[in-house]
């Protein structure tokens, strides 16, 4: 008896150590099947304002009616519509497509005489929830932002004082704009207002995650839950990717610049004209990303993998001394969240996997018929 129960505790032992070396916690699903304020606290830089996750709200019984408010109605004919086009070939919804969770799938825009952009398109998936617009955050407002790709040369290459004339001469077009603003003047103030309140319709559907998030534990399998606690703790993906939608708003330098090569870009410092800023580039949201390949600014990464591969090296590159910044003050500097990680092959995969929880179906919007 002595000798069996010897051996059992040696067994037992073993167990607990291989648990140990491996980094696992045996008892995850424990951890996190219950309210998330009980949750294992995440890992988080001094200094780092951060929020809890939180879940998308259910089913809005009101979107229909939403959808049927003048000025959305108006605002969805518009972003479909190429007229908004210098060559009226090309719509809001040819980079910013329904088919493509709301972005284009492209690695760069391509836009008026297949001209390429310098930068990925971002989705439009719960736009209304940020605070600046762009990769670089040159604009506050959606009203605002709407100006850039329709007169841009390389965008739609419209003009935007031509605008209103060219819908006002179509009566249908004059009869919605009566409907949504009470007379029939076509603006190019009330052309951006519009297309504003229709994107602010543009929302995620609820994910698995949520679905977790409230309570229901079973929608996460053992992979994706170690992934969810791999995202809070080791992975540091907390730092940038958190509250509600999985992002800070923030602008970081990820070290993907290509300062003095060909492809440079100096991100939020085109905008503030702050060195400090040189390469910084705003925090995506998380909320359906296994739809948004390719992924960065550039458009670099194709494959989630090698995402989760860059994130695990730290990226962080050879800062310049105090003389080399003094004679270059726009060298860029990475940002010192980003460490080395440490993750294994099995950990990789958990956090795709958890990724992949976090990423909802799609809601294929029909295109509408345009007024003519």
């Amino acid at each position: 008896m002595h000798r069996a129960y010897l051996i059992l505790l040696s067994i037992i032992l073993f167990i607990s150590a291989t648990a140990f070396l491996s980094g696992e916690e045996p008892d995850l699903r424990a951890q996190y099947s219950r309210a998330i304020g009980e949750w294992p606290q995440p890992t988080i830089d001094s200094g780092v304002a951060w929020q809890e996750f939180a879940p998308l709200p259910g089913t809005d019984t009101s979107y229909f009616a939403v959808m049927e408010q003048p000025n959305v109605k108006l605002g969805k004919l518009l972003f479909f519509d190429p007229l908004l086009s210098g060559s009226n070939q090309i719509s809001c919804s040819s980079c910013h497509d329904p088919q493509q969770s709301w972005a284009d799938k492209r690695s760069v825009a391509l836009g008026h005489d297949h001209q390429e952009g310098s930068r990925n398109t971002l989705s439009l998936l719960n736009v209304k929830a940020r605070k600046t617009l762009f990769w670089d955050g040159r604009a506050v407002t959606l009203e605002s932002q709407a100006l850039s790709p329709i007169e841009t040369h390389h965008e739609m290459a419209a003009k935007p004082e031509e605008l209103g004339a060219e819908l006002g001469a179509i009566p249908a077009y004059r009869q919605l704009f009566s409907q949504a603003f009470g007379d029939t003047s076509v603006t190019f103030d009330r052309i951006t207002e519009a297309l504003a309140a229709f994107q602010r319709t543009i929302t995620s559907r609820r994910s698995r995650f949520d679905r977790f998030l409230d309570g229901e534990y079973d929608q996460l399998n053992d992979q994706e839950i170690h992934g969810l606690h791999l995202f809070r703790t080791k992975a540091r993906c907390m730092n940038c990717h958190h509250g509600q939608y999985l992002t800070d708003d923030g602008f970081h330098n990820i070290g993907l610049t290509y300062y003095k090569r060909k492809y440079e870009d100096l991100g939020r410092y085109t905008v503030t004209n702050n060195p400090d800023d040189v390469g910084k580039f705003r925090t995506p949201s998380l909320r359906d990303v296994l739809h948004g390949a390719p992924w960065m600014h550039n458009g670099l990464f194709s494959n989630i993998g090698g995402i989760v591969n860059m994130y695990n090296s730290g990226m962080h590159m050879i800062d310049p001394s105090a003389e080399e910044k003094a004679a270059d003050p726009l060298f860029p500097v990475t940002d010192p969240l980003l460490r080395p990680l440490k993750l294994n092959a099995e950990e990789k995969e958990a956090i795709v996997a958890f990724l992949g929880a976090v990423t909802a179906t799609q809601y294929h919007m029909r295109r509408p018929e345009l007024p003519r």
